[in-house]
């Protein structure tokens, strides 16, 4: 497969790239034989890049990450969020994960949070490093960013305990003064540039082509609206949505392609998108979506589009 560098760092990632949510359970349980079988298969199709992040099943899917994985592979986590066992009689926190283990997540931007956050991920890891971090979800705490999170992160890269940095988030507007701002080697940004939400060719595309700062795209079904379900952006989808959707299926099938197919490779058409992230909670999955990425895509099918 092919692999791509992010921004000026030494770290090369797949254009076909594993995102850790799923096997977190996200949405729906998980079992410990199907989350390993996924990431071996994803070896195995010679997927080399893998994400993953505490909060996904509130470690879970780090510790799920990490015991599956061998041999060489790319390994990116994130920090922004503890975990912090639960006290007694204190509820859960699901956020959307499935059966979670008893922590809740706690924010901490402080110089010394971002670097417990990564000594507790290598632990549930089981690794001596990761090749890649990102800030995650920053949206409500962009001046913590500017001053304790970014300059601790800057210090893990230069001191060579992490190969490159960055941050991952939904909104386009915040990721683009951080990449207008910082020294970031790559950002992660989920459902902005897809086949129904370009919006990120407004401002954060231009940003990083401008800046070096490579991208991986993320959210490219948009929940599920691009995959054959009915919702978008994690709620149900508007009727003028599904049209959309509708027409786009038409368009594909007129050249012989799978809407998600195309849905998966179009990030890659643009020269700052380094890998497309899709989570895959099942080894069937895993061999859905490499199947549907290897597909040829005739250039008249995007110029249709």
């Amino acid at each position: 497969m092919e692999r791509r560098r992010l921004g000026r760092s030494p770290v090369e990632v797949t254009t076909l790239s594993f995102g850790g949510a799923a096997i977190g359970g996200l949405y729906a349980p998980v079992s410990d034989a199907d989350a390993t079988a996924a990431v071996r298969r994803a070896q195995e199709r010679g997927i080399g890049y893998f994400d993953t992040a505490p909060h996904y099943g509130a470690g879970r899917g780090e510790r799920r990450m990490g015991a599956a994985l061998t041999g060489e592979y790319v390994l990116s986590t994130k920090v922004g969020r503890l975990l912090v066992p639960l006290g007694p009689g204190e509820p859960p926190e699901p956020e959307g994960f499935a059966d979670p283990p008893p922590y809740r997540r706690v924010w901490d931007w402080s110089a010394d949070g971002v670097r417990r956050s990564l000594e507790e991920s290598l632990k549930r890891l089981g690794a001596d490093r990761v090749d890649v971090v990102y800030l995650h979800d920053p949206d409500d705490h962009e001046e913590e960013v500017y001053a304790t999170a970014y300059p601790a992160l800057a210090a893990l890269r230069d001191e060579g305990v992490v190969g490159a940095i960055g941050a991952g988030m939904n909104r386009t507007p915040m990721l683009t003064r951080l990449v207008e701002r910082l020294d970031l080697d790559v950002v992660l940004c989920a459902g902005r540039y897809t086949l129904l939400d370009r919006s990120a060719e407004e401002d954060l595309l231009p940003a990083c082509a401008r800046r070096g700062t490579s991208v991986v795209a993320g959210g490219v079904y948009n929940s599920g609206l691009l995959a054959g379900g009915t919702t978008y952006d994690y709620a149900p989808a508007p009727p003028e949505l599904r049209e959309r959707v509708a027409r786009l299926e038409r368009i594909c099938a007129e050249h012989g392609v799978p809407l998600r197919a195309a849905a998966l490779r179009f990030p890659l058409r643009h020269p700052a998108v380094a890998s497309v992230l899709v989570g895959c909670r099942s080894a069937a999955e895993v061999d859905d979506n490499g199947d549907l990425f290897e597909l040829e895509i005739p250039e008249t099918l995007w110029e249709a589009l």
